[in-house]
């Protein structure tokens, strides 16, 4: 069964956008574009209010992903967590969409006698291990997250190191909102080397606003902006391109 690349955009923030357009709207035309948004609301000592509870669980519910709310201190595996529950998700789906083009119109995994259904399931963890990956991770540098971002820090390296257990190829690309000088900005691009995540960890600073839609957009962009690219290469150039970048 082929499935293609899962690509997933990762959203660490702790609160309400304050600034440009509906987060939940840009989380809606993600998915359209084959794009999961998953979101993890970082907690310190406080607490998510209800319209921040109501912004994550609406973006990643248009976004076709997962939502968790978590104490800073639990952050790293709650990281790692949602991203393979997200990402088998998406392979579940995957694999209802074969089945009902095989059996039918309402034939789906769970309908499958228990033993079948096992099967299948092993499928899914077997593709979860090898299907390749690409993951844009979003991360909220508004003023509020300065006692926080010690651990969204140690929670990356641990998801890199997660990740890199998998025999399927991954791809990372970092991008902070607020950016320095501008609403978003890129601090790492497309890179399957897990220790350039350690170099980006000192341009991550608190201040500033929280232009949560505007990221997501910009999320979108840069993965339409690696289609274009690449469909503009030969297939060795591709691949030059792939272990060079």
């Amino acid at each position: 069964m082929s499935v293609g690349t899962i690509k997933q955009i990762l959203l660490l923030t702790d609160g309400c956008s304050n600034s440009g357009g509906d987060p939940v709207a840009m989380a809606a035309l993600a998915y359209e574009q084959g794009l999961t948004i998953n979101v993890i609301g970082v907690m310190d000592n406080d607490t998510i209010d209800e319209k921040g509870m109501s912004e994550i669980e609406g973006i990643a519910t248009s976004g076709g992903g997962v939502s968790q709310i978590v104490y800073a201190k639990n952050l790293s595996q709650t990281v790692q967590m949602v991203t393979r529950k997200a990402m088998t998700q998406t392979l579940h789906g995957v694999v209802n969409q074969q089945l009902k083009s095989i059996l039918g119109k309402s034939s789906t995994v769970e309908e499958l006698p228990p033993e079948k259904r096992g099967e299948v399931m092993e499928v899914v963890d077997e593709l979860g291990e090898s299907v390749s990956m690409e993951v844009l991770i979003l991360v909220d540098t508004s003023a509020s997250m300065k006692h926080k971002l010690p651990m969204v820090k140690e929670a990356l390296l641990d998801l890199s190191l997660s990740l890199n257990a998998r025999m399927g190829e991954n791809k990372f690309s970092v991008f902070i909102f607020p950016g320095k000088n501008q609403e978003v900005e890129r601090l790492l691009d497309w890179t399957p080397k897990l220790e350039s995540l350690t170099s980006v960890f000192s341009k991550l600073k608190p201040g500033g606003i929280t232009p949560t839609g505007p990221a997501i957009q910009e999320a979108i962009g840069h993965f339409k902006k690696k289609r274009s690219f690449r469909s503009l290469l030969s297939h060795d150039d591709e691949s030059y391109f792939e272990e060079t970048i």
